[in-house]
């Protein structure tokens, strides 16, 4: 099996098809590069694609110290992938925790980002929000140590944002938990308590959002409640994004609507690869509402 090491260190699993303009598929924390098996056929047809486990997700390495999983770790792995399959420049695409990943790549490496794809992005970002996400982390750590992945997954599959996953598609939510199952239940309480847990929010990062320059498409579902509001700051703070709300969906929108999900991006890179793509005009950002 494939794999690459890091600058720290760790061996990553990854898997590779296709040629032409890289894209580098980065995971959310309830799933792994096959999460991104839809996307990886579709793109693979006119793009170099690359998706990998994080560390702490076999056959990745899984770390024994907890200080090797920070929001740090998971954004410079991506450079690390990069660097050792010899990429200068690649599309990001991220889901959820690699949402973020890519989003503090963008404004830490923007020489290195060709666009960057920022999807379900946002849990535990509102200021008023912090302390209970700190605490809902811990509770989902401890659940995962005392009850282990196999039966702890199913109720984190089953949470609010990832039902109507559940209801469109059955059997794409059933694979999608039985895959989640199979985690390492080590490397899941130490990224939760490592990277979710401890990440800053999103409203302390305007500054650095500000400074991206990347092209940038900010993708939610209108029912992903925990990432509605920072999909819009965002959107108001990143002068190159654009956002893209979509319908009756809610946090796994790669897998609850595939073709919808792979449609935009699409679009997006053949904007961004024709060099057609613009950031926002300033009479935008006045504060009038109907103009002068």
């Amino acid at each position: 099996m494939p794999h690459l090491t890091t600058d720290d260190g760790i061996k990553l699993y990854y898997e590779e098809v296709g040629s032409g303009i890289p894209v580098v598929f980065v995971h959310e924390f309830a799933g792994d590069l096959r999460s991104y098996e839809t996307q990886m056929r579709y793109f693979g047809q006119r793009y170099r694609c690359i998706a990998y486990n994080a560390r702490g997700y076999p056959p990745s390495d899984v770390p024994s110290d907890g200080e090797s999983y920070s929001q740090e770790r998971a954004r410079d792995d991506i450079r690390s992938v990069l660097d050792a399959l010899k990429i200068d420049k690649a599309h990001i695409v991220g889901l959820s925790m690699g949402g973020f990943a890519a989003l503090h790549f963008g404004f830490t490496y923007p020489d290195r980002a060709r666009s960057l794809v920022i999807a379900g992005c946002g849990y535990g970002a509102a200021p008023d929000k912090r302390a209970q996400f700190a605490e809902e982390a811990e509770a989902v750590a401890k659940n995962f140590e005392q009850k282990g992945m196999a039966k702890a997954a199913e109720g984190y599959a089953l949470g609010p944002t990832r039902v109507q996953f559940q209801n469109k598609d059955p059997r794409g939510w059933r694979e999608f938990a039985d895959q989640f199952e199979q985690h390492s239940t080590d490397g899941a309480v130490r990224t939760m308590r490592g990277v979710q847990k401890r990440r800053p929010s999103l409203f302390d990062l305007v500054g650095k959002m500000k400074t991206i320059s990347t092209p940038t498409l900010i993708m939610t579902g209108d029912e992903d409640w925990p990432c509605l509001e920072p999909g819009l700051l965002m959107k108001r703070t990143i002068p190159t994004a654009a956002l893209v709300v979509m319908p009756n969906a809610g946090h796994t929108i790669n897998l609850e609507d595939p073709a919808a999900f792979n449609q935009h991006i699409a679009e997006f890179f053949h904007t961004v690869d024709v060099g057609a793509w613009r950031k926002r005009d300033p009479r935008a950002t006045v504060s009038a509402i109907l103009g002068r």
